[in-house]
């Protein structure tokens, strides 16, 4: 009996050492205060605020006062901006009343931004200011009409006699004129391009014509690419130039 126990107690201990080389090695479960203790990660040094961006600064905004007296004349002010080599580069302005002037000790007033009609800056240097004032000038619908023949001399530009402005030293003084046209309809304008008085609001135009009626009138014709109208603005020598002089952009 003493044999069979014994053998019965062997059985067991080679399962049991059978076993536990099967069996992983158990891994100690953490104590207590080894659960507790808070996990110490490497220290990282501190991320770093982003810099912002360096925004260029504006030009600073440039601003030349322009005055002049006022041509003895009731009407429209038209006054244009010429670089030295008397290019129009910005129209200050067109049809304006007096109202749109400051009132200066020297005269009326007005201001300009050192921009061309693009609101771009335009360069340091020296500029022209001189404009016209327009009186009560004469505009007539005559109505759809056929474009001018070659016979008519109709041309780009015609040359009129103006009002001699007392404040100037001019005997004879003459303007070429023109006509323009854009996306709000027709205008009057000089031979550099200042526009002088509105003829129509017709959109869309394709072609214009002027030619000279009389010492005081023009024709002129537009095109709208389906018909063909013709006008006459007459009192041309209502007219009287002015200048403001020459001007220091920095």
């Amino acid at each position: 009996m003493t044999t069979r126990v014994s053998f019965a107690f062997l059985i067991a201990i080679w399962a049991s050492a059978t076993f536990a080389q099967e069996s992983p090695t158990p891994i100690p479960s953490p104590t207590v205060e080894e659960s507790l203790s808070p996990s110490i990660s490497p220290e990282e040094p501190p991320t770093p605020a982003p810099v912002p961006a360096q925004t260029p600064s504006a030009s600073p905004a440039r601003s030349v006062r322009i005055s002049f007296v006022p041509p003895p004349l009731e009407g429209t002010i038209s006054l244009g901006i010429y670089d030295k080599s008397g290019k129009l580069v910005r129209v200050l302005h067109q049809e304006a009343q007096l109202n749109e002037f400051a009132i200066g000790a020297d005269g009326l007033v007005t201001q300009w931004n050192g921009r061309n009609d693009e609101e771009q800056d335009l360069p340091a240097g020296r500029y022209h200011a001189r404009g016209y004032v327009i009186g009560p000038l004469k505009v007539e619908d005559l109505g759809e009409s056929s474009a001018p023949s070659m016979e008519s001399k109709a041309n780009a530009k015609v040359k009129m006699k103006l009002v001699r402005n007392p404040l100037r030293k001019e005997k004879r003084p003459f303007v070429e004129l023109g006509i323009g046209f854009d996306s709000d309809g027709s205008y009057l304008k000089t031979s550099d391009d200042l526009p002088l008085l509105t003829i129509s609001e017709t959109p869309n135009l394709s072609r214009v014509w002027i030619t000279k009626k009389n010492e005081d009138a023009v024709d002129v014709w537009q095109d709208d690419g389906n018909k063909v109208y013709q006008f006459r603005i007459s009192n041309l020598d209502q007219m009287m130039a002015f200048d403001c002089g020459e001007l220091e952009l920095k």
